[in-house]
């Protein structure tokens, strides 16, 4: 039976990260939903030129034009034996469309870890980014400092700070999260299927939880 592993956590958590990990750990497909967007409209597939349209009115994508792009990912070869589902779903008619949808791939949700931390550290880590202006590498004010203030080290191009990076942003952000996805969390929680962990730790340990959560 195809595993399927639903991941959530807040902006700054660190579950892109652990998605990355799991994935190969696993041997699964890694779905992340923002990257399945832009591939679906950089490709200027049938359902990336629908959600386009909606995009260009300022409107929310529909969720049956989200649903059919994890639809058409699920069928790939890669994801015969299952997937980690990073983005998606992000609301409880998300998440029933989702169960409809596994049942038909012979598979279900297994396991959803939540991935949680303190505002405070949410802020701290998003704030402190900084990203350079050629090719978009990432640095960190106190994780990850470039060797010259202000300047990549491998290109040796500006670094600025995204708007979705400030402070005053990040905290809405986080906000918006918890606020959209409350009901999602007690949607998995009364299901059995929903682990908390500790997103606070360093990514090792991180994993190592994440791990002895999926074996249970």
């Amino acid at each position: 039976m195809a595993t399927f592993i639903v991941l959530l956590g807040p902006p700054g958590v660190g579950k892109g990260t652990q998605a990355r990990i799991l994935a190969e750990h696993l041997k699964l497909a890694h779905i992340s939903s923002g990257d399945l967007f832009r591939e679906n409209l950089k490709g200027q597939t049938e359902l990336g030129r629908l959600a386009q349209t909606y995009m260009n009115k300022g409107e929310l994508v529909p969720d049956d034009v989200t649903i059919a792009m994890i639809r058409e990912r699920l069928t790939r070869p890669d994801c015969k034996a299952g997937a980690i589902l990073d983005g998606f779903p992000r609301t409880t008619a998300q998440a029933d469309a989702l169960e409809k949808m596994l049942k038909e791939f012979g598979g279900k949700v297994d396991k959803v870890p939540y991935v949680t931390a303190p505002e405070k550290v949410l802020v701290e880590r998003l704030s402190g980014r900084w990203t350079c202006r050629a090719q978009g590498h990432v640095y960190h004010d106190k994780n990850n400092p470039p060797k010259q203030a202000m300047v990549c080290d491998i290109d040796g191009s500006e670094l600025y700070q995204r708007d979705d990076d400030k402070s005053e942003t990040v905290v809405r952000r986080i906000q918006v999260y918890l606020e959209q996805t409350a009901p999602l969390i007690a949607y998995y929680r009364s299901r059995g299927t929903l682990v908390e962990i500790d997103g606070t730790q360093n990514i090792e340990k991180v994993t190592k939880a994440f791990m002895s959560a999926l074996e249970k």
